[in-house]
């Protein structure tokens, strides 16, 4: 479909991005009004499933009803589906369809998909979706298979089902969870001290969050780092830095209550968590204003391009923090691993960061106003739905409708992506290739 808009109406591959998640968002919202996706058999209001559609196509996680209570086995399998497509994407959804049904994908169709995937280029994007397809189905099976011991322990043959869903909603960094039934909103509390869920998430949620691009470099070169593309380079080293940096500090200064193994698997996860999964195995009332602060900075920066993450994404931060560097030593280009970064690149960060530093900030103040809450907790409601994490201090099912509102607008943006709707939107005006005067501006 998205494609046959594209040829009677001339759509930019940005507009067609926007376009196909807000239609996937809207038709899912419609399914979830149904009375079968309801356990009570009721009409649930729009403004609900609206809701509850675009955290789970923005792979965020933040609900005002509880997953496991609330909704019906049906309605929690349409909240799988439209986990999937967002984890992977409407168009290489799409693209995968059109390839099962041995359609020929067009130049143009495959600038949709290189533009969706943040393919470096159209070669070989027809090749990437389809190992980005098969290497999601195999990591999500996989992930149920080793959880699945453990929930059908725990909950009978619908540990099966339990499983899966949590396998998908982990690889996708949706944070959508079924352990409601036990208390709602829980999350993953009542396995803190589990080694089995824990690692088996933490590893979904890494894998999920590293990129496809990065995956297909890994598979393509093996432990011969030095052939790795430098992008790939930088997601890796950035990665590492930010699971173990946190995870130090929350096992030093939080958790201290907690026996050996809880607190070394607490900290673990939360510093794996907020980059953007929303599960949690702690309640996150409980860390100290310090900790929550990390914790939001945390899921601002979000995963890495090209993945199933949210957030401004780890590159952002490493160009930031590399121009930086360049400028303090008097630099004129900023360079990674021998290979000099583009101006362009540097811009594009530079603006990402605002937009993300703005949505967050202003989205949080004015939650705050409306709600009458600390700005502390708006401010965590905002980045965890402008980064994608669904992470909460509990106050999402509460808010009025307009404070649900900027919440959707947080999480769609955060999804597709601040420079998508800006490109998609500004489309038309054409690059002048004439300059203005040069003049020289002080600044800081």
């Amino acid at each position: 479909m998205a494609w046959t808009v594209k040829k009677r109406t001339n759509l930019t591959s940005f507009q067609i991005i926007i376009l196909g998640f807000s239609g996937v968002i809207l038709l899912g919202a419609l399914v979830l009004m149904l009375p079968v996706s309801s356990a009570a058999g009721q009409v649930t209001p729009f403004r609900d499933t609206l809701f509850t559609a675009t955290s789970a196509v923005c792979v965020t996680g933040l609900v005002v009803h509880d997953t496991a209570t609330y909704w019906s086995t049906f309605g929690q399998a349409v909240i799988l589906v439209l986990i999937q497509i967002g984890g992977m994407g409407v168009i290489t959804v799409a693209a995968s369809i059109a390839m099962i049904s041995g359609k020929k994908i067009s130049l143009m169709q495959r600038s949709t998909m290189q533009e969706a995937i943040a393919a470096p280029q159209v070669g070989g994007v027809v090749r990437l979706t389809g190992f980005i397809v098969r290497t999601t189905l195999v990591i999500e099976l996989l992930g149920a298979a080793v959880m699945a011991p453990v929930l059908c322990r725990d909950f009978g043959l619908r540990g099966l089902w339990m499983a899966l869903f949590h396998s998908v909603s982990a690889f996708c960094n949706a944070g959508f969870d079924l352990m409601g039934t036990q208390a709602p909103y829980s999350s993953l509390v009542a396995y803190a001290a589990d080694p089995v869920i824990n690692g088996v998430i933490m590893a979904l949620i890494v894998v999920g969050g590293i990129g496809f691009l990065t995956w297909d470099d890994v598979r393509a070169n093996g432990w011969h780092l030095r052939r790795y593309k430098m992008q790939s380079k930088v997601i890796l080293t950035t990665t590492a830095i930010l699971l173990a940096a946190p995870a130090v500090y929350f096992y030093l200064f939080e958790f201290q209550d907690l026996p050996m193994k809880e607190r070394i698997l607490a900290s673990l996860f939360q510093s794996v968590t907020p980059r953007t999964a929303g599960f949690n195995t702690v309640d996150l009332t409980a860390i100290s204003e310090p900790g929550q602060y990390i914790t939001i900075m945390l899921m601002l920066i979000g995963g890495s391009p090209g993945s199933t993450a949210g957030g401004m994404k780890t590159t952002t931060l490493a160009v930031l923090l590399a121009t930086a560097l360049a400028t303090f030593r008097r630099k004129e280009d900023t360079h990674f691993y021998g290979r000099r970064i583009d101006g362009d690149v540097v811009k594009n960060a530079a603006t990402i960061f605002l937009m993300y530093i703005s949505l967050f900030f202003f989205g949080g103040l004015f939650i705050s106003l409306l709600e009458g809450l600390p700005m502390l907790t708006s401010l965590f409601e905002a980045a965890s739905a402008v980064g994608t994490v669904g992470l909460t201090l509990g106050v999402t099912p509460t808010l009025g409708l307009v404070s649900r509102g900027i919440l959707i607008a947080l999480m769609f943006l955060g999804r597709v992506g601040g420079l998508t709707l800006i490109f998609a939107a500004l489309s038309e005006v054409q690059k002048n290739l004439s300059k203005l005067p040069r003049e020289k501006i002080t600044v800081g």
